[in-house]
């Protein structure tokens, strides 16, 4: 099983998503097309969940359109284990729909999607036994259960030039380590009349006072963490797939560069740079 550098993130292709989304879902035809220049462009791992909306289904009716089921690593994730029932049959079946909408025969890595499910990771390993996944992991939300990260083989974890939070774990050994929010929705790149949370707005205007693009500085600052590490971006459009994949050909940054912005921002309160805490803000 290999991972690729550079995730193609897909919850667009199943739902709106995104503060700084102006395109919507795309189109089926836009999706394949996305699929196949991601191939092209050394891309060969797709991060998706049955909570994506349709995701799953898109992707697995692309890949087999394509004929290119074989050349994709699928990332996906459980849902939401209920309290009540088995823990460990519940995770069997929501594996088995992602296998059937997805089309393929086993899933290489699963998370768990929502974090306080990772007390169900055993059940979740057992379906390694059973030969319908390859690794299991959980996908972090919050800093509620990061003292617990070292216990888990694969990650995935919000970070960004803003978002220290989870800087630890790429010092701990993992399998793999996905990164998302690697323009914190957007928020990274848009104006800066459109930023809804203006504490971030200081901390930019010194990070664009460095010299190099912010989106060439946001995605080169995480090739610069140690540890075995992915970095997971959806896409819109072919056009955005190809700007990411020649912004990760360039490499990590420049080890001084790398020094400063990582100590430019601080610890940042959730509030700020977790996006499920934004809607929670006073008006």
């Amino acid at each position: 099983m290999k991972v690729s550098r550079l995730v193609l993130g897909t919850v667009q292709f199943g739902m709106n998503y995104g503060v700084a989304n102006t395109h919507g879902k795309p189109s089926y035809e836009t999706v394949k097309e996305i699929l196949r220049k991601a191939l092209d462009n050394g891309i060969t791992t797709l991060d998706t969940a049955a909570g994506y909306g349709d995701s799953e289904e898109v992707i697995g009716k692309a890949l087999k359109d394509l004929g290119i089921q074989k050349e994709m690593t699928i990332v996906s994730k459980v849902e939401h284990v209920p309290a009540e029932g088995d823990p460990a049959a519940f995770i069997e079946q929501s594996i088995r729909g992602s296998m059937q909408r997805l089309q393929i025969p086993v899933i290489p890595i699963m998370l768990m999607h929502t974090e306080s499910d990772m007390c169900y990771l055993p059940q979740l390993r057992s379906m390694i036994d059973k030969g319908l996944i390859l690794d299991a992991g959980v996908s972090m939300d919050s800093l509620a259960y990061a003292d617990r990260t070292s216990e888990i083989s694969c990650l995935q974890v919000p970070c960004n030039v803003m978002d220290h939070r989870f800087d630890k774990v790429f010092t701990e050994k993992h399998n793999q380590i996905f990164i998302r929010s690697v323009y914190l929705q957007g928020m990274l790149l848009m104006a800066e009349k459109d930023i809804k949370i203006p504490e971030l707005i200081p901390y930019r205007r010194q990070l664009e006072s460095y010299g190099m693009p912010m989106h060439e500085l946001c995605m080169r600052y995480l090739f610069s963490l140690p540890g075995n590490v992915s970095v997971l971006t959806g896409v819109d459009t072919p056009e955005q797939l190809e700007a990411n994949a020649k912004m990760a050909a360039l490499g990590p940054l420049p080890a001084d560069l790398y020094q400063k912005v990582a100590a430019t921002v601080p610890l940042l309160s959730e509030d700020y740079i977790r996006p499920s805490n934004w809607a929670k803000r006073k008006k």
